[in-house]
């Protein structure tokens, strides 16, 4: 836990850092459920925390559960405990959450990290039940991928196979080359890393008190990890604690999280590995300041979402031109149409997202576009999105394509909420109309304006190109916007 203070004078000091250490994933991972000791003991704990909040006098909280509490089998029976017990609700993060909550809590470094991302640089996000690797190049997010490789699932996978600690890294590495050689193939190809940023709860603490060969805290080169590495391999436990000034007990999670790095470092063939020493907390609380305007925004998260987006599109053969010229169009419609519709600007971005994946479904399928292309949006992370977010995405691309269905019909089948269902109506009839207005695939318009005039939104066109084809279809895309905002859309051609 950790106690911020915000004021427009120092905007956003730490207070207090507390901490105390239960491995949650131990249970979830080998048993897939925490037990009830554990359970215990984390309401304790937290009972504790309550009380220096307390103390504190802290006027606001939040408070995540993460791969330990997302993944185990009695998520809902724990979340309850723990609220009638200490009184704290936890909401769980999705993994894309989490992640991005990490990235905002480097970003807090300002200019350590617009530095640094000039070159090409991989995050590395180890977690207790995967690790996040999220690739920059010219400081745009271009690719991140989840990989089951978190440091409490490596443990115990080591420990079902009762194998002696001298065999630990070489079954490591096995488990750990099998899926970064699919991770090279499908990402890294001719790219180049030259920086790696690490976050974890092991390492960064070692490399912040200053590694051997080390110039400056929180860095270090590739070789002077190597250094590292070989000291964690030849010397005692006894004797590695007493030289970092760690316990004991911590060692086997730092030795993994180590041989994790170590191997992604040099599959990569990295030059520098810099650890912020941030963590989660961090995030939150840039979040919580972010959202309340008590600071202003050190990094466009917003275009790393839509980079991301635009990557995804590229690996399943969409066509960029045709992806952006639907976003112009829809962002153009959304924006002039803000009374109507009554959405905001997350919603903005979603649809933004919508435009550019909207046809990735024609990697699969150009017969059932529409199922596919919510299969690849559903099984694909999409950082910065939560789970409903992405849903909300996946269900517009493929009502683009098929027919719509009423929440009526849809009945128990569906998880959305009204409002969730809401937002895909709205999203869709938008998009709806904006691959109209492109149905050729030629990008026609020069140039286009919106008007809202009484029942109608007028859509006024430059273009000399004969338009015959959108104008005889744009009727069937029209009709269901019509339904949804009581707008009829209309056509007007000014010839150039």
């Amino acid at each position: 836990m950790k106690i911020f203070e915000f004021s427009a004078k120092t905007s956003m000091k730490e207070i207090d850092h507390i901490r105390h250490r239960i491995d949650l994933g131990n249970d979830t991972f080998a048993t897939g459920k925490i037990s009830y000791e554990k359970v215990d003991e984390l309401c304790r704990v937290l009972r504790e925390f309550e009380e220096i909040m307390r103390s504190y006098k802290v006027e606001d909280y939040r408070a995540y559960g993460t791969s330990a509490i997302r993944e185990t089998e009695n998520t809902m029976i724990v979340l309850d405990q723990i609220q009638q017990r200490t009184g704290i609700h936890i909401d769980v993060l999705s993994n894309s959450e989490q992640r991005f909550l990490d990235y905002k809590s480097i970003a807090l470094k300002g200019q350590d990290f617009n530095k640094i991302i000039e070159k090409g640089t991989a995050i590395v996000d180890v977690g207790g039940g995967s690790i996040q690797v999220s690739l920059f190049d010219k400081d745009t997010l271009v690719a991140t991928q989840n990989l089951r490789l978190g440091v409490l699932r490596l443990q115990e996978l080591l420990n079902k196979l009762n194998a002696r600690p001298a065999k630990y890294e070489g079954l490591l590495e096995e488990m750990i080359d099998s899926q970064l050689s699919v991770f090279k193939k499908l990402y890294l190809k001719d790219r180049i890393v030259e920086n790696i940023i690490i976050v974890d709860d092991y390492v960064s603490t070692l490399i912040q008190k200053r590694l051997t060969g080390s110039q400056t805290p929180g860095y270090v080169d590739s070789a002077s990890y190597g250094v590292f590495m070989e000291a964690l391999r030849s010397h005692t436990k006894e004797e590695v604690a007493a030289h970092f000034g760690v316990s004991v007990e911590s060692l086997p999670l730092i030795f993994i999280s180590a041989v994790l790095i170590y191997n992604v470092a040099k599959l990569m063939e990295a030059k520098l590995l810099w650890a912020p020493g941030v963590t989660l907390c961090d995030g939150i609380a840039y979040e919580y300041a972010e959202k309340n305007k008590i600071i202003g925004p050190k990094h466009d998260f917003e275009q790393d979402i839509v980079a991301c987006a635009r990557n995804i599109s590229k690996r399943f053969m969409g066509s960029r031109r045709r992806g952006e010229t639907l976003e112009h169009i829809c962002v153009t419609i959304f924006d002039s149409m803000k009374k109507v519709h009554g959405l905001g600007k997350r919603e903005r971005l979603l649809l933004r997202i919508a435009a550019l994946l909207h046809d990735c479904g024609k990697y699969i399928s150009m017969v059932n576009l529409g199922e596919c292309s919510y299969s690849i949006v559903m099984s694909t992370e999409i950082i910065g999105l939560s789970h409903r977010e992405r849903e909300i995405v996946a269900n517009v691309v493929k009502y683009n394509h098929q027919d719509f269905d009423y929440y009526e019909e849809l009945g128990t089948t569906t998880t959305l909420d009204t409002q969730s269902y809401l937002t895909i109506a709205k999203l869709t009839a938008i998009l709806r109309v904006a691959n109209g207005l492109d149905r050729s695939h030629k990008q026609k318009f020069r140039d286009f304006r919106t008007t809202l005039k009484e029942d109608q939104l007028i859509i006024t066109v430059n273009t000399a190109e004969d338009i015959t084809l959108e104008r005889g279809l744009f009727e069937a895309k029209a009709s269901f916007f019509e339904e949804v905002f009581s707008l009829h859309p209309v056509i007007k051609q000014k010839k150039l």
